[in-house]
């Protein structure tokens, strides 16, 4: 029986893929690589990283320490592989890759060079005899939360959007996801979004299991805040959700950051839930904001026996993404 493990599981590996000149980091390159190095050495505190990147010498130089880390070439288009990087199913004890379509959001970007990262990535053999399977639908690793008891927390925003799949209706996408990913339970959010999100309200961008019982969410307690009415309903949705025992789920809420903006005047979409859980830590996204260090005391209070590492992302959030996005794990 097919099981998404939950983040909190034993990782074989982080897989993340560095920026070069031709992605939309090309023209500041040498600040955008920064937080992906401290993501680097943050992550491999605890858990081997998997380095995806163009040129494997010019990104190795930037290391003193090499421990816990492997440097691949492979060609990209982007850095976000949580969104094209492999998903693991445990089935039957066994661990498998699945490989899905990645097509840019709904064909907002170029995805033809990460959509065969995790093909090539397989046939150079960094992941064994593990089985890889390709499948034909699109999903995106961002697009689903998983409680490694077969019950997985999404958007319909994300998941039923006509740029996904043609638009497939709820019980058609609950019918992939018990195929797939052996989902018992699908836990559908209809509300919550944040302003310059490119991906169509992906859930670790919203909402995070933590444990079995528990969901830590953003929050927007400003009235003046144009997220306030989204994000409130979608309060109230994670208040009437019930674990598999039908108890409603402990709530821990996350503040929502200040707004960000590029300098066209745009809001980026700045969010504390999109932290990394590890091994031995939880790798969590700041913002040069006043609720940093209120957020990492939040992770602290529950997560006693992992390091909580700050990163700062203010420079990930200028291209729409954040930490988790940057991060896929596989899973042993």
């Amino acid at each position: 029986m097919r099981v998404v493990p939950a983040e909190w599981e034993r990782q074989r590996c982080v897989m993340l893929s560095f920026p070069h000149e031709d992605t939309d980091w090309g023209d500041d390159l040498s600040s955008a690589i920064v937080p992906f190095i401290r993501m680097a050495q943050a992550i491999a505190f605890s858990t081997p990283v998997y380095i995806i990147c163009r040129d494997r010498a010019d990104i190795e130089r930037h290391f003193c320490s090499k421990q816990n880390l492997s440097f691949i070439e492979i060609p990209t288009n982007d850095t976000w592989i949580r969104d094209y990087g492999y998903i693991s199913v445990r089935d039957g004890g066994e661990i498998r890759l699945l490989n899905f379509i990645f097509d840019g959001w709904g064909g907002k970007f170029d995805s033809t060079l990460d959509n065969s990262v995790n093909s090539i990535l397989h046939k150079k053999g960094y992941f064994g005899l593990t089985e890889l399977e390709s499948i034909d639908m699109v999903l995106e690793g961002g697009s689903i939360e998983s409680d490694g008891e077969g019950t997985i927390l999404t958007t319909t925003r994300c998941l039923c959007n006509p740029n996904r799949n043609g638009g497939l209706s709820k019980l058609e996408v609950e019918d992939r996801l018990r195929k797939y990913l052996g989902a018992e339970r699908v836990l559908w959010l209809e509300h919550g979004y944040l302003e310059g999100d490119d991906t169509d309200s992906h859930i670790d961008t919203l909402a995070r299991f933590v444990n079995t019982e528990t969901i830590m969410y953003v929050n927007c307690s400003d009235k003046s805040d144009s997220h306030y009415e989204e994000l409130t309903l979608m309060k109230t949705e994670l208040e009437e959700l019930r674990t598999k025992s039908g108890n409603p789920y402990r709530l821990i809420p996350l503040p929502m950051c200040e707004g960000k903006y590029n300098p066209k005047g745009e809001r980026l979409p700045a969010t504390y839930a999109n932290f990394l859980i590890t091994n031995g830590a939880v790798v969590y996204p700041t913002y040069r904001d006043k609720s940093d260090k209120i957020v990492g005391d939040i992770l602290r209070e529950f997560f006693k026996d992992r390091e909580i590492i700050p990163i700062d992302c203010t420079k990930l959030i200028e291209q729409g993404g954040s930490l988790h996005c940057s991060t896929m794990g596989v899973f042993s």
